[in-house]
């Protein structure tokens, strides 16, 4: 095939392409709805199929080391299939095939390095990342363009032929019996033009790195590997409902705009905000209260108390038994038992006397004292164990922060065991929960 008759293949294929798109396009675009911005990808069309049609060459645009001097384009097709997994990235299947060619026709007999042409039938498939690069459309309310670059990795086969220096024929698959079978890395980038909202014409460019040095069939520069490189234009068909618009062509920034200032939104966050006003104003009034008893006035029975009236939770005022006999308050003794509360640790403030009274007593005098903790009967007797030490440590921690001597101070529990009333009735487990010293 000469390079006249490919372009008029290339020329061909396409506009055939292009018809079938635009009328897929007719009965598609007109009913694509607006999705919402934050509804998900459930809401869009992201599976999406593409032809491509173009011209290969054994030369990349980077430039590097190639074993022939001159090219001949050849042609090169493909399709592709693609999941958009988000706005700006997508998961693609690529299937190429087609020919690739070169020469060394522009240079003597005896400095061909023992090659003349060759040419190579080829095929790859390869799965690879494509990443839509500056996708927000600033002037347009719908995106247009849409530049990206896509690399990924695959299988490649391929038969190199050609003829020698000397005019013999090469075969790589006649001779060994098998097409070549290596990975390929495909690298590339290109942009794609929204024609409706199903279909796209893509322009692109991709260059293949092949692990070998066997495309063109000649290793003349071993270690060296070689690469081709694919120009094409094609065109992308999106599968899915026509309800859904294309994840490719969503504008982020036009649709929040959208969603901010939709009318139905609004009416919805001033609904919410009257709401939240009247359970502003429900709490406003259950905190109301007006004669300032701290209870409020849905809940005060007794309202307009005089300020300062002690209340109960009614609101009220609590009446209080005028004391006929003023009450002197009992001289704490020394190395009286401590009293606790039911399943506790901490002292009472009542304790702080008697154990005022024996921390002067032990700093006073010299020896060591037995801080001894008990329990009632509620609870395992594990638990009481515990409990009952917890109470010794207690005592020993507040005699020593009161200045006794950490040393003189002994603890040990004794859980329910050891006690000094009975555990059946109420009055005889208060007496229980205790702590004794022991001098």
């Amino acid at each position: 095939m000469n390079y006249s008759t490919l372009k008029k293949t290339v020329a061909l294929s396409f506009v055939a392409a292009m018809a079938v798109g635009m009328a897929k396009a007719q009965s598609t675009d007109s009913t694509t709805t607006t999705a919402k911005v934050f509804g998900g990808r459930g809401q869009y069309n992201t599976w999406n199929i593409g032809v491509n049609v173009g011209v290969t060459s054994p030369f990349v645009a980077i430039g590097g080391s190639n074993d022939f001097t001159n090219w001949k384009g050849q042609l090169g097709y493909g399709v592709s299939v693609r999941n958009q997994l988000a706005h700006s990235f997508g998961l693609q299947l690529d299937v190429r095939g087609g020919k690739v060619a070169g020469d060394n026709s522009n240079l003597a007999s005896g400095q061909q390095n023992g090659f003349r042409d060759f040419s190579t039938q080829f095929w790859s498939a390869t799965l690879g990342g494509v990443v839509n690069v500056a996708t927000i459309d600033y002037i347009r309310r719908k995106n247009a363009v849409n530049f990206f670059v896509t690399a990924g990795a695959g299988l490649a086969w391929y038969n190199p032929t050609g003829t020698l220096a000397s005019g013999a024929h090469y075969d790589w698959k006649a001779t060994s019996g098998h097409d070549v079978k290596e990975l390929v890395i495909p690298i590339g980038a290109g942009v794609k033009f929204r024609l409706t909202d199903a279909v796209a014409l893509n322009l692109g460019y991709t260059a293949n790195f092949y692990d070998g040095d066997n495309f063109d069939g000649n290793k003349q520069g071993f270690p060296t590997k070689d690469k081709s490189s694919y120009g094409y234009a094609g065109l992308e068909f999106t599968l899915g409902p026509k309800s859904k618009p294309n994840l490719d062509w969503v504008n982020p920034v036009a649709m929040m705009y959208d969603e901010l200032y939709d009318a139905a939104l609004r009416q919805e966050v001033a609904a919410l905000k009257s709401r939240v006003s009247n359970v502003e104003n429900a709490v406003n009034d259950l905190k109301k209260d007006s004669d300032g008893d701290g209870v409020s006035d849905q809940f005060d029975k007794c309202p307009n108390t005089p300020a300062g009236t002690v209340v109960d939770g009614a609101g009220c005022e609590i009446k209080f038994p005028k004391d006929t006999v003023t009450a002197t308050a009992p001289v704490a003794a020394a190395y009286s038992n401590i009293q606790f509360d039911f399943d506790s640790s901490v002292l009472r403030t009542s304790s702080y006397p008697a154990l005022d009274a024996t921390s002067a007593d032990l700093r006073s005098a010299t020896g060591t004292v037995w801080v001894n903790g008990f329990a009632s009967s509620e609870g395992t007797a594990a638990h009481n164990m515990q409990l009952s030490k917890d109470r010794a440590n207690s005592v020993k921690t507040y005699l020593v922060n009161s200045g006794v001597d950490a040393k003189r101070v002994k603890v040990k529990g004794y859980g329910e065991t050891k006690p000094i009333a009975d555990n059946s009735t109420e009055e005889g487990r208060v007496l229980n929960r205790r702590v004794e010293f022991k001098k």
